[in-house]
């Protein structure tokens, strides 16, 4: 029985139409997520492209139909394809060599089922015709997807064996698809996740704040623990960590606040700043990440009685963080802006005070004052420095 993929906007896009006809549409297929997310129902991000030719046929066909292409992988066989409406991944049809947990051989493969065979999930190894839209379903990937269930192509061990990031990939999925897990999936999951230790650090922590980054991950990363991969990613996440994670994301749909997976990682780490910093270096997280994972680890039972002073001193970004791992609203830092002090030093130096600490210490005095009032107009500023100077003279 021929099944086709359901009518989208992406398949009638102009630009790959013109990279069908480059290519030829018998030498290519559309794969993997655009093809799972389409059947699914959902909106559709990448588009990938496994097609026949080898990368130097890729770039020399789209030279000649005019497309630009960029070589991101062409070792490992993928061209980027810049078209109009978005770029594609074009990658020749692969079989791995060798493999040894970390990174694959591959050499290039002539047969579309070679090239899923190689591929980590069922629901990813779906391949549509770019014309007809028949698709291609080597792994019962159709039945998978319609169950909700995320199962490894072949034995779950063995390509985890392969790429043990496929372990964290699994539970990723999970969270995105999946409703009962599969089985054999999380067995080999549960037996193979001291593997983790492997992997480099900027791969975990890309997976792991991908998973984090998704609307609701409670239940996975809870089957995460229990499996005990949490533990090899992310050992400071114990059961009082999981219990804050639990709290935040129902205070964070409250609030009308977009998941965030920073804020997700401080909750699964004790609230002690250097704890933070050392969870950040383990993560490889970017210095703006470490900054606000340090922030929010220094947190405490004030930050929601001024929650604008908070922003004030903290910034915007650290205030929501701490006032949401608190189950405090959020809602009096919606479409405010963190004002400027305006009142500036030369200023007071001008009504007599000398240059030196003194200044500084009546600045601070003033700025203290204007926050805890709410940050009043520079009416008010100016009547407050006139009363520290009266103290003074």
């Amino acid at each position: 029985m021929i099944v086709t993929l359901p009518p989208a906007d992406w398949t009638r896009r102009e630009g790959l139409a013109l990279l069908t006809r480059a290519l030829g549409a018998e030498n290519m297929r559309w794969v993997g997520g655009a093809v799972r997310d389409t059947l699914l129902g959902v909106s559709v991000a990448d588009i990938d492209c496994a097609t026949i030719h080898r990368p130097e046929t890729v770039i020399d066909r789209c030279r000649e139909a005019g497309i630009r292409t960029v070589p991101t992988g062409i070792d490992h066989g993928t061209v980027t394809a810049i078209l109009a409406d978005g770029p594609v991944e074009v990658t020749t049809l692969r079989r791995d060599v060798a493999t040894d947990g970390r990174r694959a051989t591959v050499s290039f493969a002539s047969e579309w089922r070679d090239d899923a065979a190689r591929r980590d999930f069922t629901i990813n190894a779906l391949y549509v015709h770019p014309e007809t839209l028949e698709i291609s379903d080597y792994f019962d990937g159709m039945a998978d997807l319609e169950a909700r269930r995320v199962r490894f192509i072949g034995d779950a061990e063995m390509r985890i064996r392969e790429d043990y990031l496929r372990i964290l990939r699994f539970f990723r999925f999970q969270a995105r698809f999946g409703q009962q897990p599969d089985a054999e999936a999380l067995a080999a999951c549960t037996a193979l996740a001291p593997t983790l230790k492997g992997l480099s650090r900027e791969r975990i922590g890309g997976e792991l704040t991908a998973i984090l980054a998704l609307p609701d991950p409670r239940t996975t990363v809870r089957l995460m623990a229990d499996a005990g991969v949490l533990r090899e990613v992310l050992p400071e996440a114990r059961e009082r960590e999981l219990a804050v994670l639990d709290r935040l994301i129902p205070a964070e749909i409250v609030e009308n606040t977009n998941a965030d997976p920073i804020r997700r990682v401080a909750a699964l780490v004790p609230p002690i700043p250097t704890l933070a910093e050392a969870v950040s270096a383990r993560l490889r997280l970017s210095r703006a990440q470490r900054a606000r994972l340090v922030c929010a680890a220094e947190r405490n039972g004030s930050d929601a009685n001024n929650p604008r002073a908070l922003a004030y001193r903290e910034g915007l970004a650290c205030a929501r963080d701490r006032l949401l791992l608190a189950n405090s609203p959020v809602r009096d830092l919606d479409e405010w802006t963190v004002p400027q002090f305006p009142l500036k030093g030369g200023e007071i130096v001008a009504r007599g005070v000398a240059a030196g600490p003194q200044v500084a210490r009546i600045m601070q005095r003033i700025e203290k004052r204007w926050v805890e009032e709410g940050f009043p107009p520079r009416q008010r500023v100016d009547a407050l420095l006139e009363d520290e100077l009266k103290r003074i003279d």
